[in-house]
């Protein structure tokens, strides 16, 4: 078992709070449950497999005729196609928690050379060690919502995560000298960023997730600038059970027995509905995951 304690200080502020309730609560009296589940549906990232409906055909087509005309790219893809028709809800705002890495709360990684990487299984620089686990590969496609959601290309984004014991890298006992499971990544012309990781497990008091920080360029990440966007995303229920069934995940199982996508701190407010990966795979060949990221 691991002597790993519940990770503190996940509260955001009551002024933080406060707005967030606000928003969100005058957002559901908009749109009501038809709104909330077209917004689910704004969750489906790139290479899910997912075939879009008929009823969305009509503004697929549009999107493409959209995305033509406003990119540097002759056509887009089907997956960037299906990204802008379904663009909507901003993703919200949502703490960087108590184990950041980025400056605002002890070290730094972002001002170290070698974090600018897709593979973030592995410490870089002085760090040897690495993350073990499920495999897991996660997609993000950031949406510029003040442009008529297209591609955020040349955006930036640092994401990061617990290991399988629920342990983050430069700040549990043992792993001060350690970095693995961060890294940033450059939005490319589709708006996408792409990691390869190990799936996170469950520690106390929260739900299984990675957190992510969108920055408006690679210059403004890498010197840990203004930040666009800071969230988090949530691992389906299907994909977690089957993982933490695997060897080296025993103490999630019992960590995700206490915790509900409702009763987390972060996501209980909506129930993650904007932040819910969709997610395919399996525990023996690895998982992948996606989102679309709305900014």
């Amino acid at each position: 078992m691991s002597n790993h304690l519940p990770h503190p200080n996940h509260d955001r502020g009551l002024e933080f709070d406060l707005s967030t309730m606000i928003s969100r609560r005058s957002l559901g009296m908009f749109l009501g449950a038809g709104g909330a589940a077209a917004a689910l549906a704004a969750c489906t990232p790139s290479g899910s497999g997912t075939t879009a409906s008929t009823s969305t055909s009509a503004a697929t087509a549009s999107a493409t005729a959209s995305a033509a005309s406003t990119t540097a790219t002759p056509t887009a893809s089907p997956t960037l196609t299906r990204a802008i028709a379904e663009c909507g809800m901003e993703i919200p705002q949502e703490t960087a928690g108590p184990y950041p890495g980025d400056g605002s709360n002890g070290p730094n990684v972002l001002a170290a050379s070698g974090v600018v990487r897709q593979d973030i299984t592995s410490s870089f620089g002085t760090g040897s060690a690495s993350a073990e686990g499920v495999p897991l590969t996660f997609t993000l496609t950031l949406l510029d919502n003040a442009n008529g959601c297209v591609p955020l290309a040349g955006a930036a984004v640092y994401a990061w995560h617990c290991d399988r014991d629920g342990r983050y890298s430069m700040y549990d006992s043992g792993l001060a000298n350690e970095n693995y499971l961060r890294g940033v990544q450059e939005a490319d012309a589709s708006g996408q960023v792409t990691f390869t990781s190990i799936f996170p497990g469950a520690y106390p008091g929260r739900w299984p997730h990675i957190h992510f920080e969108v920055f408006e360029s690679m210059s403004n990440a890498t010197a840990a600038g203004q930040v666009l966007a800071v969230s988090q995303i949530a691992l389906t229920k299907a994909a977690c059970d089957d993982v933490y069934a695997t060897p080296g995940y025993e103490d999630s199982i019992a960590n995700m027995k206490r915790t509900t996508l409702q009763s987390d701190n972060v996501f209980g407010d909506d129930g993650g509905i904007y932040q819910l990966a969709t997610m395919t795979g399996s525990a023996s060949a690895g998982y992948t995951a996606g989102l679309n990221v709305t900014i």
